[in-house]
């Protein structure tokens, strides 16, 4: 059905997806080019292990997560490990949108820069500022 669910008309992951992508594109070029490698995933929710791992126990208080090493601490010796990764948490997500009435293109995009400056091991502040440059670029 065309980005949404067929149960409540509900935003399907290729709209959460395409919204990531977009913040992603409008990213300043010293952080794109840093982001090759690095896989955007959309699932329902975080699996049992991850939230365990965690310490959440509902997966709805999870909306993204990265998993990686910051751009900082890699090193020749990473090869052969798995490729970094963003996961966006599709349920999570759309149970905040909900709940706090911001817009779903908004919120997508603060999540996905959240977990982007957990790649390039960002501080709050410093991924507070990317996010507004990436706003900039949407406006």
């Amino acid at each position: 059905m065309s980005g949404q669910d067929a149960i409540g008309g509900a935003p399907g992951p290729e709209v959460i997806e395409a919204i990531a992508r977009d913040a992603i594109a409008r990213l300043p070029a010293e952080f794109a080019t840093h982001l090759g490698d690095v896989v955007l995933i959309v699932e329902e929710f975080a699996d049992d292990e991850t939230l365990a791992a965690l310490g959440i126990d509902h997966p709805l208080d999870l909306t993204g997560l990265y998993h990686g090493r910051p751009v900082g601490e890699k090193s020749s010796m990473d090869s052969g490990s798995l490729p970094d990764r963003i996961h966006l948490y599709r349920r999570a997500i759309l149970d905040e949108w909900v709940e706090t009435g911001v817009r779903l293109d908004d919120l997508v995009v603060h999540v996905t820069i959240h977990e982007i400056g957990h790649h390039f091991g960002l501080s709050d502040a410093d991924m507070h500022a990317l996010e507004d440059a990436v706003d900039d670029a949407r406006a």
